[in-house]
């Protein structure tokens, strides 16, 4: 049993953080931007250039799933560190005349020649990044069956705007910039990289510096003109695969032709009468829904925004729902617990109970298995209420760093989010999905017709993912703060074991009583906090808010 001193000492510092978070008027904030109301349609994306282009489809007649698939094709061409057909991809989507909320999976597998034991026959005793870690890309299957079943462009309409700025070239913008110039020497490694990401084969572009790609404008055209299948089992699938063949890879031009984008049922739970979707495995979805079950007990708003018990409750829960995420969560067909388990009352109520409240766990996070993750997230509302969530990823910044030349575009390395731990659902293995850190939240309610939309919204950024989920919706349902003060307001990041990053805004108070509670608190400078995009609906219109974190904005009409 801890010794009384320390008890009483937590008290303690329970109570004068609370009456310090009492006398605060309004929320720790990292930026001060106004919230953007629309009265019929708007598109919020981590770029301008992507969101103006979403924007445009929308004003010409397109629905929200128009904007999505053009908004996401432009983000290919202008945050390429973050995006592109070689990674993978995930939505929500609310269907306005169906009043229902559908799920797309577009995410790859794991060549059929990957296993542990090839890994382990390379002298590796983790997968490497590289070709061993490229899955099968499926954004361009998820792009492709949004538009056939829900959308009213075809795919070629909605790669125009992405064709023109690979070809014509754009100005970066200052956050892409700067990610960009820290991937330098390793993209200096791989020769197409090289020439394709570093101008005149030598630097990344500088803020406001122009940039063109028309080897990839060339990959879209022909995409534009043939279809997807030019990439699962034809010309561009054979020229990845022999490209890979090269470089140790293990995927075959089998393992593309047999891929589909899935249609699956989302996931949710109540909370605050509202009820919170997420995508289900082999995403972390599930993360955020536990860590809002396991906090529905709590008192959260008498904490107070941001203080040290509210934010230690938020560590806690954060703890504990990864430790399950790693445990139980990966493919679907090798998940040995049933997701519905993780969130059922008898577990949740065990879990909370696992809860100090007083003191930091010393939990252990996911070993093997990779968790960074660099992603784009987007999201897109039309006149008539449909609704679009909507996330794409490389996995890490230029995922694999390798592009097959004359492509333009990069691989990803999603396979690092396999494990080599054996006997695990996201144990590496032949066409295994790999647990994925990328997932697009939806919030509804139910109304006198049964369930309505209210919230489309992401926190894009590896494991911060449900942790921002969880910290947007807590500002914004029990502290009432508006669209973009929730997002604005300053985050944490729990990293792992006792270490737990805050932004700046989080004030000197709160950081003693944390390490007086245990935890090992670091700044947050070169920490990812995430970039948030998100759209209310209102009873008439939108409200949408983009985070400061990021480059792009919210633009309506």
């Amino acid at each position: 049993m801890r010794p009384a001193v320390v008890g009483l000492l937590s008290t303690a510092l329970l109570a004068a953080a609370r009456a310090s978070v009492a006398q605060q008027m309004r929320p720790s904030t990292m930026a001060g931007r106004s919230t953007v109301y629309a009265p019929h349609g708007v598109v919020a994306t981590s770029q301008p250039l992507a969101s103006a282009a979403g924007l445009a489809v929308l004003e010409r007649g397109g629905n929200a799933i128009d904007a999505a698939v053009t908004a996401a094709a432009v983000l290919s061409v202008v945050e390429p560190h973050m995006t592109g057909i070689g990674g993978d991809m995930f939505a929500l989507v609310w269907l306005a005349k169906e009043k229902r909320l559908v799920a797309l999976n577009a995410s790859g597998r794991a060549g059929s020649r990957a296993s542990r034991e090839a890994i382990l026959a390379r002298g590796h005793d983790r997968i490497p990044r590289g070709a061993e870690a490229v899955t099968v890309p499926g954004a361009l299957s998820g792009w492709a069956a949004l538009l056939e079943r829900y959308g009213t462009r075809t795919l070629a309409q909605a790669l125009e705007p992405a064709i023109r700025y690979a070809d014509e070239g754009f100005p970066v913008s200052p956050i892409i910039a700067r990610e960009w110039q820290a991937e330098t020497a390793r993209l200096r490694r791989d020769p197409g990289a090289r020439a394709t990401f570093l101008i005149d084969g030598t630097h990344a572009p500088a803020a406001g510096e122009w940039f063109r790609n028309p080897d990839y404008a060339a990959t879209l055209r022909l995409i534009a003109r043939n279809g997807p299948g030019v990439l699962y089992g034809g010309e561009l699938g054979r020229r990845i695969v022999e490209h890979l063949d090269s470089l140790g890879g293990f995927l075959t031009l089998d393992d593309l032709r047999a891929h589909r984008a899935e249609w699956v049922t989302p996931i949710s739970v109540p909370f605050k009468g509202y009820r919170v979707w997420e995508l289900p495995p082999n995403g972390q979805g599930i993360a955020a829904l536990e860590m809002l079950r396991i906090l529905e007990a709590y008192d959260l708003k008498a904490m107070g925004h941001n203080s040290a018990p509210y934010l230690h409750h938020l560590i806690e829960a954060k703890k504990l729902a990864y430790a399950d995420l790693e445990r139980w969560i990966g493919d679907p067909a090798a998940m040995s617990v049933p997701a519905e388990r993780l969130l059922s009352d008898d577990f949740v109520a065990a879990r909370r109970r696992a809860l100090d409240e007083t003191h930091a766990a010393d939990r252990p996070e996911p070993g093997a298995a990779d968790v960074a993750s660099e992603t784009v997230y987007l999201t897109a509302a039309d006149a008539d209420g449909n609704m679009v969530s909507f996330i794409n990823s490389n996995y890490d910044e230029f995922g694999s760093g390798i592009v097959v030349p004359g492509t333009g575009f990069v691989l990803h390395d999603r396979g690092l989010g396999l494990t080599m731990e054996p006997g695990r659902a996201n144990t590496i293995a032949p066409g295994r999905r790999p647990l994925h850190t990328i997932i697009p939240a939806f919030v509804t309610r139910t109304g006198p017709a049964g369930e309505e939309p209210v919230i489309s919204f992401g926190v894009m950024g590896g494991s911060m993912q449900p942790q921002g989920h969880v910290q947007f919706l807590l500002n914004y349902l029990v502290f009432g703060m508006d669209p973009q003060q929730a997002v604005d307001a300053a985050r944490f990041r729990h990293l792992s074991g006792r270490r737990v990053a805050l932004e700046s805004a989080i004030g000197d108070d709160v950081h003693a009583a944390l390490r007086a509670m245990g935890h090992d608190v670091v700044e947050g400078d070169g920490v990812a906090f995430g970039g948030a995009q998100v759209i209310i609906r209102l009873p008439r219109g939108y409200a949408a808010a983009s985070d400061p974190r990021k480059d792009g904005h919210a633009a309506a009409y």
